[in-house]
């Protein structure tokens, strides 16, 4: 076993010629990658620049989280600012209750404002 990996290493460089840049020996056995340095350091660039263009898709989409948030809160306080000045207006605090009933015609809905 010793002498067989060396071997064939020696046969791989040996048929390979000047086309062999690069020898993997794993678990998986032998491989060859046939590209030139610049050929690696090229596909390198574009795996760089795909991961730069990743993140940056990910940070916008955690900034228009942020701002929907953000959005959302600014409404939901407006919707209370308002209520509590109608609420202040009239001096009562009031709800609508709506209420579906079911009919031979079909469902009935009612709705009704209870002030407490």
């Amino acid at each position: 076993m010793k002498r067989i990996i060396p071997a064939l290493v020696a046969v791989l460089l040996a048929g390979g010629g000047a086309y062999a840049q690069s020898l993997n020996i794993g678990p998986g056995g032998i491989t060859v990658d046939p590209r030139t340095p610049q050929e690696r350091a090229m596909d390198r660039e574009i795996r760089r620049d795909e991961r730069e263009r990743e993140i940056r898709r990910e940070e916008r989409a955690r900034e228009r989280d942020a701002y929907e948030r953000r959005r959302e809160w600014e409404r939901r306080r407006e919707w209370e600012r308002r209520r509590d000045w109608r609420d202040g207006r009239r001096g009562e605090r009031c709800r609508t209750i709506t209420t579906t009933e079911e009919t031979r015609r079909g469902p009935v809905r009612r709705t009704t404002r209870i002030c407490d």
